[in-house]
């Protein structure tokens, strides 16, 4: 079984996530999304529910609606004004919200805030202009989770991922680990050697979901196929002695702001939309997640107002989701097609 293990493990089969800070990535390898609804061309992407926290304040207590602009029908904008995701799918201690005219009071109160509920900085405040101006908004957001899973999983061999031969550190269970292990993982379902998602449990109110597919979908319908196929499956939930579990470690930094929705005037208003900008620096290990998230939106006005062992073997495309428990939207997406890539844009 060893051997058949170490021969599943050096096989490499397609391509994952990157970014930049550091690193030349081009912006068709990795983009990060406004919504679970996006369509990327992307071979990796994420989307991270903190920028839409951002959108949902600013249209209900700065806009008081849908934000539609005079000058153009954006796509962007109409997917963000369906709120697909609200703090109502996330608890309280994970997230800090805070709105108001641009003023350095304004950013020390913010600084503090985060500083006192994450003992964490900021990446992004300091690329904003502070000077005092009434005739300007800004609405800020910082998600946060650590959490740990209910046992660590064994450290495996390092080897490739999909067609890169470049060798990733992978985590997981083979058949020398300890049966205890088990407990931290429960099969959604497994339909084929290409077709199965399992969910592993933590210490706390979080899970993480893995979803191995080649298919090109936006987060929503992945995140469909999961919930359906789940409920149609019969076979065992229970991982078993011959089941394998094989997951990359990801070290990912990424930065972007959604250019779609900036400088266009907001209809019924005198209000643009100056700068955007979302942030994600997310880790997943043997041990855990730590996920760190930032979003930003500065506005203005411009008038003074098996029998034989299933191989969970994450070592080819996937899909992760993080996902409150009790919850039936996640806060967190990702698609992942070249570790090795991804891990080298990491803080």
């Amino acid at each position: 079984m060893m051997k058949h293990f170490m021969m599943k493990l050096s096989v490499a089969l397609f391509t994952v996530f990157m970014l930049f800070q550091g690193v030349s990535v081009q912006a068709a390898d990795i983009e990060l999304v406004p919504t679970m609804s996006s369509a990327s061309t992307a071979s990796n992407r994420v989307w991270v529910g903190t920028f839409q926290l951002v959108w949902n304040k600013f249209s209900e207590s700065v806009i008081k609606g849908p934000i539609v602009f005079e000058d153009y029908d954006s796509p962007v904008a109409q997917a963000l004004n369906a709120k697909e995701f609200t703090k109502d799918n996330l608890s309280s201690s994970a997230y800090y919200i805070k709105y108001g005219t641009v003023s350095p009071k304004l950013k020390q109160t913010i600084e503090n805030g985060i500083k006192r509920k994450f003992k964490e900085t900021s990446d992004i405040l300091d690329t904003f202009d502070w000077t005092l101006d009434p005739s300007k908004y800004i609405v800020y957001a910082m998600l946060k989770k650590d959490f740990k899973f209910e046992k660590a999983f064994d450290r495996l061999p390092e080897s490739g991922f999909g067609r890169n031969p470049e060798p990733v550190k992978y985590f997981g269970i083979n058949n020398i680990s300890n049966s205890e292990l088990y407990d931290n993982v429960s099969v959604l379902f497994y339909n084929s050697p290409s077709d199965y998602a399992v969910k592993l449990n933590t210490k706390g109110n979080d899970s993480v979901i893995l979803y191995r597919s080649n298919s090109e979908k936006t987060f929503d319908k992945y995140y469909n196929d999961v919930v359906r196929k789940t409920q149609k499956y019969n076979g065992s939930p229970l991982f078993q002695y011959r089941d394998t579990l094989l997951i990359p470690d990801i070290n990912m930094y990424l930065e972007t702001s959604f250019e779609d929705v900036e400088g266009h005037k907001i209809k019924g208003t005198d209000i643009v939309i100056d700068k955007t900008i979302e942030t994600v620096d997310f880790k997943l290990d043997n041990e855990g997640v730590k996920l760190k998230s930032e979003a930003a939106l500065m506005a203005r006005t411009t008038s003074f107002i098996p029998a034989e062992g299933r191989d969970f073997n994450f070592n080819d495309s996937f899909v992760l989701f993080l996902i409150e428990k009790d919850q039936n939207v996640p806060y967190y997406a990702m698609r992942v097609s070249d570790v090795d890539t991804l891990n080298k844009t990491g803080r």
